[in-house]
């Protein structure tokens, strides 16, 4: 049934082994490089040109077409543009996860299916699927289900966490059942030495070697305004914009014998409450809202009767999986963890798993009650309940 298979080839040696396994499988493969950036840095570099020589490489060396194609303007319109729109909302979003839900799983695979001709596409995540790695195991009448990768370690559908069931149904993941040692060992055995030995890519991909705060400047202007201390009231330094700042980040704030980090950003007044020591009390929380969630198979039962689900929470690629339970609100979620956790961020996705599989996620949409604020609003309305107080947080 599927027979012509597209996939992604960025010029790193994921893709590349990704692109070298269906080859080895007998596909009919089409190397497609999406160009979603086109501006060089301080610089002069652009460094989706060395990517795409990386990338015919690669094809050549596999003997595969590589096919060019531009998605500057999509990538403009519906990640950069809303990854600005947070920043300046007092957000901290995840461009990575947009990406894929928004270029990579929409429009790369609109592209590969209606103007290539192909059956699916492939990529070199770190995923596997319910299907099976090559869709052995597809069935048309059957929802897909998004599973964790061997490699726990490499894992990441953290970024897939709001890929869409059309076109998930039809995603090969080839890398789903190997280690990045062993990727990186069939790279070297198929003569892709050059491609195995180049570095990882870190942090987001337009920004690349740059400091953050000299690159959002570019495009959303400087706005100064205060530190304040969150425990004493005092203004302790000054700021040049709350879109600069995440929290938990620390603050450098020169002339003072403790360290400072951010704990409360207000846009209303561009006030950054910073507190003191990284394990203040402010920093920390286990309970949050979200906005309305994805699940990319189907909505968990426990969810659908109304009852508590009992899963795994990560809001970072690179955290740990933590147990939390979830229950349904009007428009979110409410989600509790077992334990607490550092400087949960507005804006971050809450991605959830269970038993192998990865559920979906929803954006966390209110700043995390941690004990500080808990214990200031007890103090503040004593005579409210507990409840009261939680609903005030909303």
């Amino acid at each position: 049934m599927f027979k012509k298979v597209a996939v992604g080839i960025s010029g790193g040696v994921d893709s590349s082994i990704a692109a070298l396994l269906l080859k080895r499988k007998g596909f009919n493969v089409q190397g497609v490089f999406m160009q979603n950036w086109d501006i060089r840095d301080e610089k002069g570099v652009c460094s989706s040109e060395e990517d795409f020589k990386d990338a015919q490489f690669v094809c050549n060396k596999l003997g595969i077409k590589l096919n060019h194609v531009n998605f500057v303007k999509q990538y403009w319109n519906e990640v950069f543009c809303d990854l600005i729109k947070e920043y300046e909302s007092g957000n901290t979003p995840n461009p990575d996860i947009l990406c894929n839900r928004n270029i990579k799983f929409n429009y790369f695979y609109k592209y590969a299916i209606g103007e290539l001709g192909c059956d699916a596409i492939a990529t070199g995540h770190y995923a596997n699927s319910s299907f099976g790695r090559f869709l052995e195991k597809y069935e048309s009448n059957k929802a897909v289900k998004l599973l964790l990768a061997k490699d726990s370690k490499k894992d990441q559908t953290f970024f897939l966490c709001q890929v869409r069931q059309e076109m998930l149904r039809k995603t090969m993941f080839p890398l789903g059942n190997l280690t990045k040692l062993e990727v990186k060992q069939l790279a070297v055995d198929n003569d892709l030495e050059r491609i195995a030995s180049k570095p990882e890519s870190m942090g987001i991909c337009f920004i690349g070697s740059r400091n953050f705060q000299d690159f959002i400047k570019e495009y959303i202007p400087d706005k100064s305004g205060d530190f304040v201390d969150i425990d004493t009231g005092k203004v302790v330094g000054k700021h040049e914009g709350i879109h600069k700042w995440t929290l938990g980040q620390r603050t450098r704030i020169s002339g003072l014998p403790v360290a400072y980090f951010v704990g409360r950003k207000y846009v209303e007044n561009n006030i950054i409450y910073v507190a003191s020591g990284t394990d203040h009390s402010l920093l920390h929380s286990d309970l949050f809202f979200t906005g309305e969630p994805h699940w990319i198979h189907s909505e968990p039962s426990e969810l659908q009767c109304n009852y508590i689900l009992e899963c795994n929470f990560k809001f970072q690629h690179t955290e740990n999986w933590k147990r939390c339970q979830i229950c349904k609100i009007e428009n979110g979620l409410v989600v509790k963890l077992d334990e607490e956790m550092r400087a949960l961020t507005n804006g971050q996705y809450a991605v959830f798993s269970k038993n192998g599989e990865c559920l979906g996620s929803a954006k966390i949409k209110t700043t995390p009650i941690s004990r500080f604020s808990y214990n200031y609003d007890v103090n503040k309305y004593k005579e409210k309940s507990e409840t009261e107080i939680i609903t005030e947080q909303i």
